[in-house]
């Protein structure tokens, strides 16, 4: 199984230099659309609801303190098998354009986010971590 890093590698390969933000919703919309269209999981790393979406702490503390980003230092995207590519490819066809912000909204108005974040106030700090069941329920719903 690829790693979060190797995802995260792949993409920046693909697309450059993005936001941490951005980086962070490709990388949950490549594991949720896997979790459909394969039935499992394309990494092991598990999202949080923070404040402003869902983040991967392990990939976080790879890129914390920088606001743009163009390589994954633990990532290498040979790691990756075809499927894995196909996934991802088809995630950025789809989300590679968007803005981090309409990314950021976007998941704000998904169930896997909103239900983990039931309870907090909208800029409170939370470390839920979002289902791997509720992202596949909800996306495979769609």
């Amino acid at each position: 199984m690829a790693k979060i890093y190797d995802v995260a590698a792949y993409i920046l390969d693909k697309q450059g230099k993005m936001t941490t933000m951005k980086l962070q919703k490709l990388v949950y919309y490549c594991q949720a659309w896997s979790l459909v269209w394969e039935e499992k999981p394309i990494f092991n790393s598990p999202f949080e609801a923070w404040a402003n979406g869902p983040v991967a702490p392990q990939l976080y503390h790879e890129h914390k303190g920088a606001y743009h980003i163009s390589s994954i230092y633990r990532g290498n995207s040979s790691n990756l098998t075809d499927t894995d590519k196909n996934t991802i490819d088809a995630v950025l066809e789809f989300y590679g354009n968007k803005s981090s912000q309409w990314l950021s909204d976007l998941t704000h108005q998904e169930q896997p986010w909103i239900s983990a974040r039931k309870g907090y106030s909208p800029g409170e700090r939370s470390s839920q971590v979002i289902s791997l069941a509720s992202m596949h329920e909800y996306y495979d719903s769609l």
